[in-house]
């Protein structure tokens, strides 16, 4: 059995699985219908909890009731089935950013970590595949999804570097904050799921706060 560690008036797991969310789930706006959305869910479950070379295709197949050449019917390649999840995921995360409010600086940055926490702890299967899965693709799969990181990671930047004209952030690289506070979010996706005692709105707020502490602003 597990022992636990207080965390002020929260109890912790001390012990938990890889990834620690189970519910399997795409943002609403991908089409589910039929064996391809079937395979995405599967596939999507089996890359978070295996990895993507620890899945075979076999493996995918069994777990769709179907044959592996029904399977190829729909995806070529099993690497394909990831590069659309990753393609899914990474279009839904900047997706969040670039509808991010704010009209200042801060509240600008308060709200696109939000939205980036918010994208990895209510998708946490599909940030794990989407960030951890990535380098199984070829250069050439792969490089969309990179293009829609870089916009994401120059969004923040823009960000940070608008406040510190503005005298209201005080650091000293702005892309090292990016990555500080970029890695931050990400990791929530390996730690969220039913057990934590945080809504996803909590932790987003809470890590907002910790973004602009990272800034420099008090708050």
């Amino acid at each position: 059995m597990a022992n636990d560690r207080s965390a002020g008036n929260v109890t912790i797991p001390v012990e938990q699985r890889r990834i620690a969310a189970e519910e399997v789930r795409l943002p609403p706006s991908v089409l589910l219908e039929g064996t391809p959305g079937r395979i995405l869910l599967e596939a999507l479950r089996l890359f978070a909890e295996r990895g993507f070379h620890g899945t075979s295709i076999r493996d995918l197949a069994e777990a769709c009731g179907i044959r592996p050449a029904t399977l190829y019917a729909h995806f070529p390649a099993k690497e394909q089935v990831l590069a659309e999840l990753i393609r899914i995921g990474h279009e839904d995360h900047y997706g969040r950013l670039a509808r991010a409010g704010g009209t200042d600086p801060v509240s600008r940055l308060r709200a696109v970590v939000r939205e980036h926490v918010l994208a990895h702890a209510e998708y946490p299967l599909l940030a794990t595949v989407a960030n951890n899965e990535l380098h199984a693709l070829s250069a050439e799969m792969a490089a969309p999804a990179l293009l829609i990181r870089a916009d994401g990671r120059q969004l923040l930047i823009d960000i940070l570097n608008a406040g510190i004209d503005e005298g209201v952030f005080a650091l000293p690289d702005p892309f090292l904050a990016v990555t500080a506070i970029s890695g931050m979010g990400m990791r929530v996706a390996n730690w969220y799921g039913s057990g934590v005692p945080y809504t996803p709105e909590e932790v987003a707020d809470t890590y907002a706060e910790f973004a602009l502490r990272v800034a420099g602003v008090s708050t």
